[in-house]
């Protein structure tokens, strides 16, 4: 590895490095009481056991399995949507004030009404997660495309494309930064509303594993759960970030 990588790792490590010694700071100062706040080495301690005795890679396993399903499907009926909305103004007009709308409604204050309407089992944990998903992803995605800029098109029909050669190689290559940008928010939306849609009568999960947690106070598993999350969030975000780097070689940046 070359030097600018090494400093790339560096530069990657010292905030977590400061968090780190945050993190003991303010359990050695006193402000606030021991008890109350489990050293770094004790929650890696507790991790390691939930990790060996508890199921914990269970709990990884279904938490991430139901994250990934919910967003596949929120992307896969956000695009087009997004799409449609962003190049046809009508129909932005006519459907923008709903999906704003639904749009800011918290998925926990929906959990009464998935229950009544799809049970406590998987099904409903799903459609929370794909609740959380598309509107996030449809808003990126008709942000973006409708912010596409006609030169390119009209550069294309002044070279002789026809509209089926503008739409494929000339729309959907456009297209394509806003897919990956929607399924990143996408992914990091349903992170964040996992513990809520775990709250329908899960038996596994990271957000399961919380809630329980919270019920005996054990405040080491409930960070042990936190930093899971956050950290299978972070992996998933960078492998997405790589693929982005790679589809989107042809795009200029004005930083590397």
């Amino acid at each position: 590895m070359n030097g600018a990588g090494l400093r790339r790792i560096g530069l990657g490590l010292i905030p977590w490095i400061g968090a780190i010694l945050l993190w003991y700071a303010v359990r050695w100062s006193g402000f606030v009481n021991v008890s109350l706040i489990p050293a770094p080495h004790q929650v890696a301690a507790k991790f390691f056991e939930l990790l060996t005795k508890e199921g914990l890679l269970i709990d990884i396993f279904a938490s991430t399995r139901r994250v990934f399903l919910g967003v596949a499907l929120g992307i896969l009926v956000a695009v087009p949507v997004g799409f449609l909305l962003g190049w046809y103004r009508p129909a932005r007009t006519f459907a923008d004030p709903m999906i704003n709308f639904f749009r800011a409604l918290p998925p926990i204050a929906l959990i009464p009404l998935v229950i009544v309407y799809f049970g406590v089992d998987e099904l409903a944990k799903l459609v929370i997660l794909f609740y959380a998903s598309f509107f996030s992803g449809v808003i990126v995605m008709y942000e973006g495309v409708s912010q596409i800029t006609p030169l390119y098109i009209r550069v294309a029909q002044t070279l002789g494309a026809n509209q089926a050669e503008i739409f494929r190689k000339v729309i959907i290559p456009l297209t394509v930064p806003h897919i990956l940008t929607a399924l990143r928010v996408a992914l990091g939306v349903a992170w964040a509303t996992l513990v809520a849609s775990e709250l329908i009568a899960a038996q596994r999960g990271l957000g399961a594993m919380i809630q329980n947690a919270s019920t005996y106070f054990l405040l080491d598993v409930i960070y042990v759960g936190i930093i899971c999350i956050g950290l299978i969030a972070l992996i998933m975000d960078l492998i997405l970030r790589k693929i982005t780097a790679r589809l989107l070689v042809w795009q200029d940046r004005a930083i590397a």
